[in-house]
C-alpha cells in the first residue's frame, strides 16, 4: 500500500537555508517563522541520510528544554516529513535487533539519551545543566535551538572539542563536523555571541553557492549530453568544496512567513506582547540597553542560574504530555522539607508573590507568580500553593510590612496579610507571620539591595532564570531617579493604563515583592515572628 504524498510548504528564508546548506549556520529568526519544520527537521534529516552511521550532537541549555520544547516540535516535524517513532526511529532506548538498524560506527556507551535512526546513525541529546553530558563523545555535527539560551564556555570546553577529529567514511562530505544554532533574537549579553557570527560570514562565498545552485539547476533542464555531465560534476565538486567552508548567518522576522500566519497574527503579538519581546521575538530585531537602573550591580553570569529536576525529567521516558505538566518536582533548588519564604505586592490591577530560600550564603529565588485584574490575592496564593502541591511540610515564611495592612483595595475588612493567610490555611499550608514594620526608604533599599548583589553583605541574590521571566524583564528595565534622599526607583509606570506596549507584569510591581522578600531574607532568615528595623545587617540581629 502506497502512502499519500503530501506536499509540504516552504518559505523563501527556508528555501534560501535549504539550497545554501553551509558548513556552519546561523539562524536567529521570530516566533512562527517555522524555524523546527523548515531548518532544524530538514537539517537533521540531511545529516543523518548522507551521513549513515555518523553521530551527532542535540544541545540544549537544560534537559527540560530538550523534552518539552525542542524533541516535541521536531518529532512532529519528522512525522510530518513520513518518519515514525520506533519505526524509523527510537529514542531513548537501544533499537530491537527484529527492527534490523544499522550499527553506528561508534556505538553509543548508552542509549538513554539518544535518538537511533534506522541507517545506523545517532543522535545525542546534550544538556548543558548535566555535567560532562558531551564528554567523550565523537561527533559529526552539532544543533543548538533555542541557542541564545546556551552557555558559549561551555560550548567552548565541552561540546565544540567533541566536533572534530575522526573522519571515518565521511570526509569527503560538506557536512562533516557542521554546525547549526537556531533562536529568536538574544535579549541579553548572553547570548550576543551568537551575533558575532555575522562578521565570520563571506558573503561572496554564500553568493557563489547560489549561483552554482542556479547553475547546476540549469543544467539538469537540459539534455544528458557528456559536455553536460561533466560540467554537472565539475560544478557539484565545487559547490561542495564551498559549502564545507561557509559560514551562513542569517536575521529573519516573524513578516517573512506572513503567508501562513497572516497578518491578524502580528498585529495580536504586537498587541499582546512588551515592546521590547516583540522587537526580539517577532521582528528579530537587536535590542538596545537600559544605561541606567536601580539594581546596576545585577548580572547574568552572577545573579542568575538554571535548576531543573533531571532525574524526575529523565525518567519521564520522553512522554512529552507529562513534561507539560508544571510543578516543583521539576525544580532541583527548592528543598521541598525547609519552609519556603513569600513577599507579596498588592495593587488593585496586578499583585505579585515572589517566593524564595535560604542556601548558605545565596538568596535563592525560587520562583514569582501574578495575577491580573478579576483574580486577586486568593488566587494568587492558590497558584502558589498548587505549583508547591508536593512540598513535605507546606509551611511558608510570610515577610511583609506595613502595606499588607489596614487596606484591601476599600472593598473589604480584611486587610491584605488577612486574607494571604487565610487562603494558605484554607489550602491546608501553615504559614508564619514576619513583620518588618514600615516600608524601607528607597535610598536605603538601595543601598541594602546593592551591597547584596556585589556580595559585599547580607546573602547575594540569585535567580532561577526559568521560573522568573517576567520578574527578571521587569528588574532589568526598571529605571532610576534621583530624589531628595538620594536615589529612588522609577514607579512614574504604575498607575498609567496597561497597553500593548506596556504590559503590567513588566513594570515595577513585581521588583517590589522581590525587594521585601530580600530584606526580610536579608534580616530575618531564619526567623518566624518579630520586628527588625531596616539597616540593621545579620550580624546584629
Amino acid at each position: 500500500m502506497s502512502q499519500e504524498k503530501k506536499k509540504i510548504y516552504f518559505n523563501n528564508p527556508q528555501l534560501e537555508f535549504r539550497y545554501v546548506a553551509a558548513h556552519t549556520s546561523v539562524f536567529l529568526g521570530g516566533r512562527r517563522l517555522g524555524k523546527t519544520h523548515g531548518i532544524i527537521s530538514p537539517w537533521l534529516q540531511r545529516n543523518a541520510q548522507h551521513m549513515p552511521r555518523s553521530g551527532g550532537g542535540i544541545i540544549g541549555s537544560t534537559f527540560q528544554q530538550l523534552l518539552t520544547r525542542t524533541l516535541p516540535g521536531t518529532f512532529k516535524a519528522l512525522e510530518d516529513s513520513g518518519y515514525r517513532r520506533n519505526v524509523h526511529y527510537f529514542i531513548g532506548r537501544k533499537p530491537p535487533s527484529s527492527a534490523s538498524f544499522k550499527e553506528p560506527v561508534i556505538k553509543p556507551i548508552g542509549y538513554d539519551h539518544v535518538i537511533s535512526w534506522y541507517n545506523g546513525s545517532v543522535q545525542y541529546l546534550i544538556s548543558q545543566d548535566i555535567p560532562g553530558s558531551s564528554n567523550s563523545l565523537t561527533l559529526q555535527y552539532i544543533l543548538g535551538d533555542e541557542a541564545k539560551f546556551l552557555d558559549f564556555d561551555k560550548l567552548k570546553d565541552e561540546t565544540f572539542p567533541a566536533n572534530g577529529g575522526f573522519k571515518g567514511p565521511w570526509k569527503n562530505s560538506p557536512w562533516l563536523n557542521s554546525i547549526l544554532f537556531t533562536s529568536d533574537m538574544p535579549s541579553s549579553k548572553k547570548g550576543s555571541w551568537l551575533l558575532n557570527f555575522k562578521e565570520k560570514m563571506d558573503p561572496e562565498v554564500i553568493n557563489s553557492i547560489k549561483y552554482l545552485v542556479w547553475k547546476i539547476y540549469e543544467l539538469k533542464q537540459k539534455p544528458k549530453t557528456e559536455w553536460n555531465l561533466r560540467k554537472l560534476k565539475e560544478y557539484n565538486l565545487e559547490l561542495a568544496q564551498l559549502r564545507s567552508i561557509a559560514v551562513y548567518y542569517r536575521e529573519v522576522s516573524t513578516i517573512e512567513n506572513i503567508e501562513l500566519l497572516g497578518k491578524k497574527y502580528i498585529a495580536q503579538m504586537k498587541r499582546d506582547l512588551p515592546p521590547l519581546i516583540f522587537l526580539t521575538s517577532i521582528m528579530c530585531i537587536r535590542p538596545g540597553k537600559l544605561k541606567d537602573g536601580f539594581y546596576p550591580s545585577l548580572r547574568e553570569k552572577v545573579h542568575f542560574y538554571t535548576a531543573f529536576n533531571n532525574s524526575y525529567l529523565q525518567n519521564l521516558d520522553y512522554d512529552f504530555e507529562k513534561a507539560q505538566v508544571q510543578s516543583c518536582l521539576q525544580d532541583a533548588d527548592v528543598d521541598l522539607h525547609r519552609p519556603i519564604c513569600i513577599a507579596f505586592d498588592y495593587n488593585a490591577n496586578i499583585n505579585w508573590l515572589v517566593a524564595g530560600q535560604a542556601d548558605g550564603i545565596k538568596a535563592k529565588v525560587l520562583k514569582s507568580f501574578y495575577v491580573k485584574y478579576n483574580r486577586k490575592l486568593r488566587e494568587l496564593v492558590d497558584d502558589f500553593c498548587e505549583y508547591y502541591r508536593h512540598h513535605h511540610s507546606r509551611e511558608v515564611t510570610y515577610y511583609y510590612d506595613s502595606t499588607a495592612l489596614g487596606s484591601n483595595y476599600a472593598v473589604s475588612n480584611e486587610d491584605f496579610a488577612s486574607v494571604i493567610c487565610s487562603q494558605f490555611e484554607k489550602n491546608k499550608w501553615t504559614i508564619r507571620r514576619v513583620f518588618l514594620g514600615n516600608p524601607a526608604k528607597h535610598h536605603e533599599k538601595y543601598l541594602m539591595i546593592d551591597q547584596g548583589l556585589k556580595g559585599q553583605k547580607y546573602l547575594l541574590p540569585m535567580l532561577n532564570v526559568d521560573n522568573n521571566e517576567a520578574l527578571k524583564l521587569a528588574l532589568e528595565h526598571t529605571g532610576i531617579r534621583i530624589g531628595p534622599n538620594g536615589f529612588q526607583k522609577d514607579k512614574s509606570g504604575e498607575k498609567l493604563a496597561e497597553t500593548e506596549e506596556d504590559l503590567l507584569e513588566h513594570r515595577t510591581d513585581g521588583t517590589d515583592a522581590f525587594d521585601t522578600l530580600l530584606i526580610g531574607m536579608f534580616l530575618l532568615p531564619d526567623h518566624s515572628s518579630g520586628i527588625v528595623p531596616y539597616g540593621t545587617s545579620a550580624s546584629e540581629i
